[in-house]
């Protein structure tokens, strides 16, 4: 269910003071060829500031890992993305992010329909309690993308096999999505994000819920889904990071401090909070 009051933007310094510096990230949060772009992003929590200007590219089909400390601000970052911060009454988002040139706060943007082009894996799995069929069917038929039961049986079974779930799935769609393994439901959830054809896919700390097998599973299929999808993922796991992901930003108190490579952040950070946070002095 949506929000029923929307967040309030804060779009100038008449609208909330918050302290400026000449605080920048360093290294490469740019992109030449981004999906969605974020500019000079503030987020407020009542008159907490959780975020403070962050400006970052999400290039096309690539993978981009967020990781810093506990309370850093990468998840909150993450929900902006698709104006899941909507759902907090308190919550105040500043800045612009675009996705396709087209500004996702505007307010001509209905919601739904973005949250299908940005859709969303959450650190728990939450299967809907419905058939494995009707979890990924959910979404194409609330949407309107499919005109007959043959075609929505395509996307299902096209879903569960990019999401590696077919061939365990096949011969039980009508036995409930919630009947599943941690690792299966969470592939499940994959499937059903991916059954609405989004353009970027969002992951809230996926794995952190699995087993080293099940988060195996999950890593080789942010792998394979790269190829189609712009994937944004969230991770404490710095490991992680360093295996699935193109290009690494580092948050520190609500800061995006650093961007790069993934290989080069994690071999040769520029900014010393990087280097404290990769050696462990801190997190």
């Amino acid at each position: 269910m949506e929000a029923t009051m929307e967040n309030t933007r804060t779009t100038g310094t008449a609208d909330v003071a918050w302290d400026h510096d000449d605080f920048q990230t360093v290294g490469t949060p740019g992109h030449d060829d981004p999906r969605m772009t974020a500019g000079n992003v503030d987020v407020f929590y009542g008159e907490k500031q959780a975020i403070m200007n962050v400006s970052i590219d999400i290039g096309a089909n690539e993978v981009v890992s967020f990781i810093g400390p506990s309370g850093c601000g990468k998840s909150t970052f993450l929900r902006c993305l698709n104006r899941m911060n909507d759902t907090i009454d308190i919550c105040r988002v500043g800045g612009s992010i675009m996705l396709d040139g087209q500004d996702i706060y505007d307010p001509s943007i209905d919601v739904v329909p973005l949250r299908a082009r940005v859709g969303m894996v959450f650190q728990k799995p939450n299967p809907f309690p419905k058939s494995i069929y009707d979890n990924v069917a959910y979404g194409p038929r609330i949407h309107g993308l499919v005109d007959s039961k043959a075609e929505l049986d395509e996307v299902v079974e096209q879903s569960l096999t990019r999401a590696g779930l077919w061939d365990e799935a096949k011969d039980r769609l009508d036995q409930p999505g919630t009947g599943l393994s941690g690792g299966q439901q969470q592939r499940l959830c994959i499937a059903r994000a991916i059954a609405v054809s989004p353009e970027v896919i969002l992951m809230d700390e996926p794995c952190s819920a699995l087993d080293p097998i099940a988060t195996a599973r999950i890593e080789e299929l942010i792998h394979d889904l790269s190829s189609q999808f712009t994937i944004v993922i969230v991770t404490h796991s710095m490991q992680q990071a360093a295996r699935v992901s193109d290009r690494t930003a580092y948050f520190h108190l609500g800061r995006l401090v650093e961007v790069g490579p993934t290989k080069q952040i994690f071999t040769s950070p520029q900014h010393s909070l990087t280097q404290d946070y990769i050696t462990g002095r801190f997190g």
